[in-house]
């Protein structure tokens, strides 16, 4: 790794430029005077006293109290632990404030909320996560056995459990083996790519999500999504869902 590629690395981790800089300029010396460091670093002299004392509040820095003064880095090890300490602090802080705002959302939810969702992972995320919310009924279309993760198999298995009408239907006969007795699935070629597109959730009387696959030429992602969750918008489409699904039941019989 460069010197250029270090220091754009110690950034990215927290440091500023000038700190960054110096640290590096110090793992190269093994210590010195900001003259030194100045030096080595190319940052200006009279920059480098405020970037290493800024740097020894941090831990990253020791000073040696001679004339002149000079700075000698702490281990790699301790950098390391340094770092990745403030770094978990932070992330710890930044989570603490974001789930104290978290719950203000609902309030200024409005009846025509829609949202969208872009790759696969984050559209599977929601999908587990809504599923587990399910009061009444769960029906899951377009699933096949490889898009069961876990998460969702846990969501759907402990809804039925509890009571809730949890359905799957898919154009796979595995994905039956992937899901308790509790849960109904029913195999139906019309869940397929040749009738349903993508996949849909429907869970109570107002929660959809509709998936479908991104055209390459069109999208970044493998898969976009919307979603919209005790909405007026909602109810519409699990009518919608509802009777689409009877439909397509029904012209196999």
């Amino acid at each position: 790794m460069s010197t250029h590629e270090a220091v754009d690395a110690l950034r990215e981790l927290g440091l500023s430029n000038y700190e960054a800089r110096v640290f590096v300029a110090l793992q190269r010396l093994g210590g010195g005077t900001a003259q030194d460091v100045a030096r080595t670093s190319e940052v200006p002299r009279s920059q480098v006293y405020g970037a290493a004392d800024d740097l020894a509040v941090r831990g990253l820095v020791e000073v040696v109290e001679s004339s002149p003064k000079e700075y000698r880095p702490v281990s790699l090890d301790r950098a390391r632990a340094q770092l990745r300490e403030r770094i978990e602090s932070q992330h710890d802080r930044a989570f603490e404030n974001l789930e104290a705002v978290h719950g203000e959302r609902d309030a200024h939810a409005d009846e025509s909320d829609v949202a969208t969702l872009h790759g696969s992972d984050t559209i599977r995320d929601r999908t587990a996560d809504l599923a587990a919310d399910a009061d009444d009924e769960v029906i899951l279309v377009g699933a096949r056995a490889g898009d069961l993760r876990p998460d969702l198999v846990a969501a759907l298995e402990e809804r039925a459990d509890d009571g809730v009408e949890v359905t799957v239907v898919t154009a796979d006969p595995e994905t039956a083996k992937r899901l308790a007795d509790g849960v109904r699935v029913v195999v139906s070629p019309a869940s397929g790519d040749d009738g349903y597109v993508g996949r849909t959730l429907v869970v109570d009387d107002a929660t959809v999500l509709l998936s479908v696959p991104a055209r390459d030429d069109a999208e970044p992602y493998d898969e976009v999504a919307m979603w919209t969750a005790n909405t007026s918008i909602g109810r519409i489409l699990v009518r919608y869902v509802h009777a689409g699904m009877q439909a397509g039941l029904d012209a196999e019989d």
